[in-house]
């Protein structure tokens, strides 16, 4: 834990050390950390996934729900020049204090569980939104979809913007193996949006089931 009032670079420095590897697919290590924080879901909550266009997507939705009168919160990675990029509410970014506070939040509810950088800063962002009282959460996904810590909130619809090779160390060699990954932000009963014209059977097999 660090000392009272460190500054946000220090707590990102920090949070690097936390978790032997920088990379760790799994719900588990921040579904048994988020059972412990009080986080007020909103009544709207879109997931987005996919290989291209994740980004761009969460910027539409964001500016469609904005114009309709409705408080977003967006959670998006990597940053560009300031961390603070990744969490945004209202269509600005949150203050170094806020992070800071949901961070502190976090680490009193950690309770030793070994959490990666990623799962670290998306519970941030959720305790970040949670105060903020918002109509919708748009989360982009880190990697793939059913391991990724953004999928540890149950979304109300879901993204897959396209399927094609990347990330296949840790996602698999080949499309298919790829796309049933992606498919993991699918839940029964809510509206999923394929964004190519060619599906690939992994995406209408988890769909059909």
């Amino acid at each position: 834990m660090l000392p009272p009032n460190a500054p946000l670079s220090a707590w990102l420095t920090w949070l690097e050390t936390l978790h032997p590897d920088e990379i760790d697919l799994g719900l588990e290590r921040i579904q048994d950390v988020l059972g412990r924080l009080e986080i007020k879901r909103p009544d709207h909550v879109l997931l987005i996934a996919g290989t291209n266009g994740k980004g761009s997507s969460v910027a539409m939705a964001d500016a469609l729900l904005s114009a309709a009168g409705l408080r977003v919160g967006v959670y998006t990675s990597p940053h560009i020049i300031d961390y603070n990029e990744r969490i945004s509410v209202g269509g600005s970014s949150a203050g170094d204090h806020e992070i800071v506070s949901a961070f502190e939040k976090v680490e009193a509810a950690r309770e030793g569980v070994s959490l990666t950088y990623f799962e670290y800063g998306t519970l941030a962002a959720f305790v970040v939104f949670s105060n903020a009282n918002l109509d919708v959460w748009v989360l982009e996904v880190g990697m793939g979809g059913r391991l990724d810590a953004t999928n540890a909130i149950a979304p109300t619809a879901a993204l897959i913007t396209n399927v094609a090779l990347d990330h296949c160390a840790w996602l698999g060699n080949d499309i298919e193996t790829i796309a049933a990954e992606k498919a993991g932000v699918m839940r029964a009963g809510i509206p999923v949006v394929y964004g190519a014209s060619h599906v690939p059977a992994a995406i209408r097999a988890t769909a059909e089931k």
